[in-house]
């Protein structure tokens, strides 16, 4: 499934493609599941000029197994399953097809002790490793301190509240419902807050007595950011991975705040980053490996040719967690 223009969920259109060849350090994947990320659909509308050259072929997640190995590769041999996210951007294809080429830093390999499913791994990787990068990397949680995901149900959302948790944080949490209140919970929340009916300062004086959390995950952008820096505490750290938009910064600055941003795709657009990977990699495989973190599936299931359906219903609020693609028999 390929997109020709820029547009809305309409222009994917299946075509033929050559079969690729990995090149040095590269493996060729048999591709059996993909999972869809907001990402995906900015590119795809033309607002995220990050996309693969057309006809572009979307996803960076991607879950299957082994086909073939360039020179040079060592950490994989064919018939290997592996998971990660490894294309949908500039300079390297995607999952939505029967193969795809990808670095092999950026996998990890699947095995027979994980107890999750190959094609459910397909929903991990993107979201992990971006929760993984804020909270871990960018800001260095530690143990004992008080935490707030926004928007706990959603796709990095609830993976970080598994991240935090097993980091031994305090994880307070937004949500819409009850029913993604229990999600949440399950999860590992604390601390639920029903961000529409609660106002920053309530819930910061109710969970912190008024002094703001140790640090605050941001995953919605917009005006949520400027939440965010009211609900931080004074000298403390946010971490956001949607600021495509125009903020007054006087109370990030008042408050003496560490602002991060955290843009996933960068390793594989610029390189940046890549020979740190495989550590990042080996972190997702381990807790998974442990129990420790679990993909929250929409249970609605979606083969490749009807990605242009799934795209609609990620765009219209309508998911929770991440919504898996399957590969076509």
């Amino acid at each position: 499934m390929v997109i020709e223009e820029f547009g809305g969920p309409d222009v994917f259109v299946e075509r033929d493609v050559e079969t690729p060849e990995p090149g040095p350090n590269q493996v060729r994947i048999r591709v059996v599941a993909s999972s869809l990320n907001p990402i995906e659909t900015k590119i795809r509308s033309g607002f995220v000029k990050s996309g693969p050259a057309m006809p572009a072929i979307l996803n960076g997640d991607v879950a299957g197994v082994v086909d073939k190995v360039g020179s040079g590769v060592s950490r994989f041999a064919p018939g290997d399953e592996v998971f990660g996210c490894a294309g949908g951007v500039r300079g390297w294809q995607g999952a939505l097809a029967d193969y795809m080429i990808a670095d092999e830093r950026v996998l990890a390999k699947r095995t027979p002790d994980m107890a999750l499913p190959l094609e459910e791994c397909a929903a991990l990787p993107l979201v992990f490793l971006t929760a993984w990068s804020a909270l871990v990397d960018r800001s260095g949680l530690q143990s004992g301190e008080h935490v707030l995901v926004h928007a706990g149900t959603g796709g990095v959302g609830h993976v970080a509240i598994q991240i935090a948790r097993h980091f031994g944080a305090r994880v307070s949490t937004t949500v819409s419902t009850r029913e993604k209140a229990e999600l949440a919970e399950k999860l590992g929340a604390d601390d639920i807050i029903y961000y529409r009916d609660e106002p920053v300062a309530d819930y910061v004086q109710r969970l912190t007595d008024g002094q703001g959390f140790d640090l605050v995950f941001d995953t919605v952008g917009g005006d949520n950011l400027d939440r965010s820096i009211e609900a931080t505490a004074i000298a403390r750290r946010l971490t956001s991975i949607n600021t495509r938009s125009t903020h007054d910064l006087s109370q990030l600055h008042a408050k003496g705040l560490s602002l991060h941003v955290v843009f996933r795709s960068i390793p594989l657009l610029h390189g940046i980053g890549m020979d740190d990977q495989p550590r990042m990699a080996a972190a997702m495989a381990d807790m998974i490996r442990q129990g420790a973190v679990r993909p929250l599936l929409d249970p609605e299931r979606f083969t490749f040719s009807r990605v242009g359906e799934a795209h609609r219903k990620l765009e219209a609020g309508e998911t929770t967690g991440k919504i898996l693609l399957l590969r076509d028999a």
